[in-house]
């Protein structure tokens, strides 16, 4: 994969509000493109503007001293999210240290994070974000899919499922608030009631305080047509099923969502897990 070094004008974007999701204020992106290659990436789509996100990774080499700059001049100190185009510990990571140098000036300026990731690389950095919960930190693992098999499949660049709950199982040690995007949820793949139960079963024994789950993915344009070519190689026939259920539809949830919506409501409760 190519790696190519950009400037950048600014860093940190607003969200809209409320945020009900995730409770951010502001979105903290540090590359462009994502090593996980995960098949549903949204990213690939033509609205985000990134041309080659199979083979380049953008990094913007400007970053930490634009960051540096701009967050002594916000007028509110809300929550700083990370990992909504890209995973900021992607294997990069490893080599520039963006997103843990970016840690170390928001733990100095004292703003609170949320950070969004499929990987175990982010126990590296347990030590700044235990500085920065002080003020307040949550730390989400993406898991949809209970077996690791089944992750390797669909996010092949990204740590299996085991090594995300081991993760989850440190943060939770370590007393940060951590727990489980179940999201995306995808049709005839991972809407068993098996599987999800697997993941939030797996969530409270790793230490997980958390579930939050949406049911299918988004599909358009160019995002939809590397998925179906990613079903075509690893489960012939079941494009041609989204095609006849779903059409152009820009959502794709299950045909039982209302009945996984009700039971991940039920496993959580049962399990003490929050669901917000």
């Amino acid at each position: 994969m190519i790696v190519r070094e950009i400037q950048t004008k600014t860093l940190l974007s607003s969200v809209r509000q409320p945020d009900d999701w995730f409770g951010l204020r502001y979105n903290l992106n540090l590359y462009r493109g994502c090593q996980h290659q995960c098949i549903y990436c949204d990213t690939r789509s033509e609205c985000y503007q990134i041309e080659d996100f199979e083979h380049e990774i953008l990094v913007k080499a400007n970053a930490l001293e634009l960051l540096a700059d701009e967050l002594p001049r916000k007028r509110v100190k809300g929550t700083i999210g990370t990992g909504s185009m890209n995973d900021p510990y992607q294997p990069i990571e490893l080599e520039r240290n963006l997103t843990g140098r970016a840690m170390q000036i928001i733990a100095r300026n004292r703003f609170p994070v949320h950070i969004l990731t499929k990987s175990d690389l982010v126990v590296r950095d347990l030590d700044v974000i235990r500085e920065i919960a002080k003020v307040y930190a949550a730390v989400s693992f993406t898991i949809t899919a209970a077996d690791d098999g089944l992750s390797r499949q669909l996010e092949p660049g990204a740590p299996a499922t085991s090594k995300r709950l081991e993760a989850i199982s440190k943060f939770s040690q370590a007393g940060i608030y951590t727990g489980v995007l179940l999201m995306p949820v995808l049709p005839f793949i991972e809407d068993t009631e098996e599987n999800i139960r697997g993941v939030i079963r797996q969530t409270a024994e790793a230490g997980g305080k958390y579930v939050l789950a949406a049911m299918g993915l988004t599909l358009r344009d160019r995002q939809r047509e590397y998925y179906y070519a990613a079903l075509d190689r690893n489960y012939p026939g079941l494009s041609q099923r989204y095609r006849t259920a779903y059409g152009d539809r820009y959502h794709a949830e299950p045909p039982n969502s209302k009945k996984l919506y009700a039971l991940v409501a039920e496993e959580c409760s049962r399990l003490g897990l929050s669901t917000r």
